[in-house]
């Protein structure tokens, strides 16, 4: 896969995401899938997606910066967003909130990302609440 292609795809993860397409979300992430050193699997990656939806339900990815250098992805994710309740740990509770996240994905020979590395920026939570 070039560069170009990863970018298209990697865009089309996040559209899915936008969209909480979940029937979808295989086209995109592999079976075997791990997220900060600990494999989850799709349908485990998948829970994990709906529960962040479920605590932040205006949640939507916003791509601020975007590097592809096959087989890897790294991206800047910025969010504006109301969590209902805790997020991080902290206690959000419908505070409008804004902060990024850094992420860095590997894909497999297949083009389904199966490496998620992320950091996010909870300090600026901290400081917003």
């Amino acid at each position: 896969m070039n560069s170009d292609t990863l970018s298209v795809s990697y865009r089309g993860y996040i559209e899915c995401l936008n969209q909480q397409d979940w029937n979808n979300l295989g086209r995109y992430v592999s079976e075997n899938v791990s997220h900060n050193g600990k494999t989850l699997g799709l349908s485990g990656y998948r829970a994990m997606l709906e529960g962040d939806f479920a605590a932040i339900p205006d949640l939507y990815f916003n791509v601020a910066l975007l590097v592809s250098q096959p087989p890897h992805i790294a991206c800047r994710l910025k969010f504006n967003c109301t969590p209902v309740g805790m997020l991080f740990g902290l206690p959000v509770n419908g505070k409008p909130v804004h902060f990024e996240e850094n992420v860095f994905y590997e894909f497999d020979d297949d083009g389904k990302i199966r490496t998620v590395w992320s950091i996010i920026n909870k300090s600026a939570i901290a400081e917003q609440i």
